[in-house]
């Protein structure tokens, strides 16, 4: 397979003979000065098996939100091989953020205190730019940069948010918390809008029973543990 990106945390593959198109789940871990964190940009560490858990907790994501209608890029998965079998998709320099709860570069940018709940939830939309930290961007800059069309930052928005309603419900009711992730779209070629990269501890934070906020690294090893239980019900 040809490589077509390297990312931080996954590989996009080509498969030259078919055509088909691959996310490879490696096994860095995003963080700074020792500790992982999902809202970093940089490669923190290597954790043994992290590509592995991440192909497997995005598999049983991605289907949960295929039950509710919601359009992904995910077609399969090959968990041995840590390969992510997508649909080919336009992915923008764009994330698209929801938060429930006040947390992370937030209470940070505003000198707010953590956990103060949003209702309605809050959505941000943010550049893909390290060297620039992520700024902030509008629906008007989106298009001057040819980024988005007419109307499919909305459409984006209300996306996010019925894929939030999905992970919000499941998540609780393993025990667990959302407080705020962000998510990747991609477009085919008539524009038609999927959720694409991963769904991952990767792209979270959580709260535990106990009121703790577990590391991306930690917060997987629970989900496997309670994915594993419900699907032995």
């Amino acid at each position: 397979m040809r490589v077509v990106y390297e990312g931080k945390t996954k590989t996009v593959l080509r498969d030259e003979a078919t055509g088909d198109t691959y996310l490879r789940f490696k096994d860095s871990a995003t963080g700074e000065d020792g500790n992982f964190d999902p809202g970093s940009n940089f490669v923190g560490g290597s954790v043994d098996g992290k590509g592995k858990t991440g192909l497997q907790i995005s598999q049983y994501f991605f289907e949960l939100l295929a039950e509710h209608d919601i359009p992904t890029h995910y077609l399969g998965a090959d968990i041995e091989s840590c390969l992510m079998k997508v649909r080919q998709v336009d992915v923008p320099r764009l994330e698209f953020i929801l938060r429930y709860f006040t947390a992370g570069s937030f209470s940070r940018r505003f000198s707010i205190p953590n956990g103060i709940a949003f209702d309605p939830p809050y959505t941000e939309v943010t550049l893909k730019d390290d060297e620039q930290g992520d700024p902030l961007v509008t629906e008007r800059v989106c298009l001057m940069m040819g980024l988005l069309q007419e109307g499919e930052y909305d459409k984006t928005l209300q996306l996010l948010i019925r894929i939030g309603e999905v992970l919000r419900h499941e998540l609780a009711e393993m025990g667990l918390r959302l407080i705020d992730f962000k998510i990747e779209i991609g477009f085919d070629s008539d524009r038609n809008i999927y959720l694409a990269d991963e769904i991952t501890p990767d792209i979270w934070r959580v709260q535990d029973e106990d009121g703790n906020i577990p590391n991306q690294i930690d917060c997987a090893n629970i989900l496997l543990q309670r994915i594993a239980a419900k699907l032995a019900e």
